[in-house]
């Protein structure tokens, strides 16, 4: 087999393999004799079919699998004779027209072929103990766990009849049954008998509950609302529909006292276990946020660290997964580069550099993390798999069947895993600060800071917004 370089420009390498037609020669004949051991042929027994004939059967096919063999451990051979790393799987491309290949398939002329490929740049991890991070503590405060003890009571208060003749009003629940109509038609779920409904809750289409405030019992009413333009069922987005509603009762909410017997109604000890619930999971939602905002900065500052050549495949690879999402947000929403202060060719340029800066720490990410030899455990693995199928309700047997059968699909579960652990490694080596904040003042600098590619940045923007730009979606994933 010989090798040779044809292009070595950055990280771009093209190389010419050959292998001779002896050694597919060789590869074509043991196969055939490897087959002709088990070969069950009519007119032969078992075993004992001549090789020549299995060739004159099954030599252009066999030689088929030859030849891919052949291009596989060429390139094997190539990237471990060189030590290369590529980027992505090499393009192959076999020399000359089709009466060439047939000359190859039939043992007539060597297997010539150029692989095509950019190799991953190899990144010089620098000393990551002298970054310097702040850890936000977000303190739950009392009047937030008050507020949220007093929401958990809402869903559980009794309701009474309001007196006769007493209209509804925001807050009341309403005991209804409606008939709705489009363009004149029923249509499918559009009616329904005896169902309670809260003024204000939010439950129904917006309009609907708003023209039921003032509602009496016994009463009829013509409900007219038009269906959100992103609604579920396409043949309602949009459209304009009239209900017939009969309020069969108007009642009002008995507020229960929040106590130990309010806990115990809902299947707690006391009141005091309740609060500390309430307290645990409002504090994991601000810890989250907080480990959140540390995850950008630790980004940030390896993003300011490292600054080398990247393989264009990948940039661009990321760039169009990117883009793909920005067209598809902006169609949903109607919204143009025009509207946004900008063009689509500004815009392609600001998100190529979020592309290349996702391509940059994904590379540093994944370099300390194997110097440092952090690995993802099979029980790790199971267990993402689980929380996985566990947002799937029903169909869970049918998510974990998928991740199991598509090894692609594992590696992006693993990859978040894998890039939270080194998170935490460099932290753990890093000079970290801890400074108390407000839930307020986190969520106001993760809003600020929004890494998710959402719709193209506006002209108008300053120079330091320009900068926070380029670092959108690096949080969500490198």
């Amino acid at each position: 087999m010989d090798i040779t370089e044809v292009k070595n420009e950055g990280l771009k390498r093209q190389l010419k393999v050959v292998v001779p037609a002896a050694d597919l020669e060789s590869r074509l004949s043991t196969r055939l004799a490897d087959m002709a051991k088990n070969a069950r042929i009519p007119g032969f027994r078992p075993g004992k079919v001549p090789v020549a004939h299995l060739r004159k059967l099954y030599g252009q096919q066999v030689m088929a699998e030859v030849l891919e063999e052949a291009v596989k451990d060429g390139v094997n051979k190539a990237l471990m004779e060189r030590d290369e790393r590529p980027a992505y799987q090499p393009e192959i491309d076999l020399e000359g027209d089709q009466e060439a290949v047939n000359d190859i398939i039939n043992g007539k002329a060597d297997l010539a072929f150029t692989m095509t490929y950019e190799i991953t740049p190899k990144v010089e991890v620098k000393d990551i103990s002298g970054i310097e991070l702040t850890r936000f503590k977000v303190k739950v405060p009392d009047e937030d766990i008050d507020e949220a003890v007093k929401s958990i009571s809402d869903q559980f208060k009794d309701y009474e009849d309001k007196p006769e003749g007493a209209p509804a009003e925001k807050g009341d629940r309403v005991v209804i049954s409606f008939v709705g109509r489009v363009d004149g038609e029923k249509f499918e779920g559009g009616s329904a008998e005896d169902v309670p409904l809260e003024i204000g809750s939010g439950q129904f289409i917006p309009g609907f509950e708003d023209q039921l405030i003032g509602a009496k019992a016994g009463e009829e009413r013509i409900v007219k609302v038009t269906f959100p333009a992103e609604y579920g069922v396409e043949a309602l987005a949009g459209k304009d529909a009239e209900f017939t509603v009969q309020v069969k009762s108007v009642e009002t909410g008995i507020e229960p006292e929040i106590n130990d017997a309010f806990a115990e109604k809902i299947g707690l000890k006391d009141l005091a276990e309740l609060r500390d619930r309430v307290r645990a999971q409002a504090q994991a939602e601000m810890d989250n946020l907080s480990a959140l905002q540390l995850k950008r900065d630790v980004l940030d500052a390896l993003d300011a660290q490292y600054d080398f050549e990247l393989p264009e495949r990948l940039v661009d690879s990321e760039f169009e997964q990117i883009w793909h999402t920005l067209e598809h947000q902006m169609k949903d929403e109607g919204r143009t580069f025009e509207d946004e202060g900008t063009t689509e060719e500004e815009a392609r340029k600001e998100y190529r550099d979020i592309a290349a800066r996702r391509v940059r720490l994904g590379l540093v990410l994944g370099t300390i993390g194997e110097q440092a030899g952090i690995t993802v455990s099979d029980e790790e693995m199971q267990q993402a798999l689980i929380d996985k199928a566990r947002q799937f309700p029903g169909q869970e047997k049918e998510v974990i069947d998928y991740y199991r059968k598509n090894p692609e699909a594992l590696i992006e579960l693993r990859g978040p895993l894998f890039e939270g652990k080194v998170i935490e490694h460099i932290v753990g080596k890093a000079k970290v600060t801890e400074k108390e904040v407000s839930r307020e003042e986190i969520e106001k600098m993760l809003e600020e800071e929004d890494e998710t590619p959402k719709k193209p940045k506006a002209k108008k923007k300053t120079a330091a917004k320009k900068d926070k730009a380029k670092k959108e979606a690096a949080g969500k994933d490198a």
